[in-house]
Order: C-alpha cells, then sequence, then structure tokens
C-alpha cells in the first residue's frame, strides 16, 4: 500500500515510476511529526502502521499506533484535543511522515501544548 499526495488530497495508489514506497519498521511501524499548521511548531512524535493512516486519511483527524498498549489510537478520542488534519508529507526516503494539522487544545497527555516543553541537557545522558 502507498500513499502519495494527489493535488489538494491524498490517496492510496499503486506504485508509480518515481514514487519512494513507504519504509515501516520491522514492528510495521513509521514515525509520525505532528507540526502546528499555523504557528510550525513541533507538537509531537508519534508512531503509525498501515491502518493508523489509513484512518488518518479517511477521517481528516490524526491517528497512530501505540506501541506501549499495542492498538490503534485516535489522539484525542478521549480528551476531545483531536488533531485536524491539513497536510500530509513524506520525507525523502520515505521512512517518515509529517503531519500539519490544526490542535483542537493541547497536544501533550500533561496538558502542555506541545509535548516538546522540557529542555534538553548534557545531564540527560548521564
Amino acid at each position: 500500500m502507498r500513499i502519495r499526495y494527489v493535488g489538494t488530497g491524498f490517496q492510496t495508489c499503486p506504485k508509480v515510476r518515481g514514487d519512494e514506497m513507504l519504509k515501516f519498521d520491522d514492528k510495521g511501524l513509521i514515525p509520525v511529526i505532528v507540526q502546528d499548521a499555523e504557528s510550525g511548531d513541533v507538537l509531537m512524535l508519534g508512531y503509525a502502521n498501515e491502518e493508523a493512516l489509513r484512518r488518518t486519511l479517511e477521517t481528516g483527524e490524526v491517528w497512530f499506533y501505540s506501541r506501549s498498549r499495542q492498538e490503534l489510537w485516535h489522539k484525542g478520542e478521549t480528551s476531545g484535543n483531536v488533531l485536524k488534519v491539513v497536510s500530509l508529507a513524506k520525507d525523502c526516503d520515505g521512512d517518515a511522515i509529517l503531519v500539519k494539522a490544526n490542535p483542537a487544545g493541547p497536544t501533550c497527555h500533561t496538558g502542555e501544548r506541545s509535548c516538546f516543553f522540557q529542555e534538553f541537557k548534557r545531564e540527560d545522558l548521564e
């Protein structure tokens, strides 16, 4: 299954000459970076399997695969803080997805707007 940008929408499609297939890891997952479509801020990093990507395309809201719970996860399903998809892109290697989205509220489970609110320091490596 391949996903590619087509005009103003996305679709699954057969291999097209010059397209690169998505590269999932050995667990069938691909990293998904979520960026605020308006501010450009990085909101979170999650992982998706093919089914999560299909549901994202079908619903226009971001779905992930929870590595800890081993199940599909509709972001905001319980909190109401869904991520409305504005656009999707794959990187040059096809091994990561970028979602530009409009968040309906805080993205982080801590209540922070972004999951990236903690400064990284040298001590974090020790």
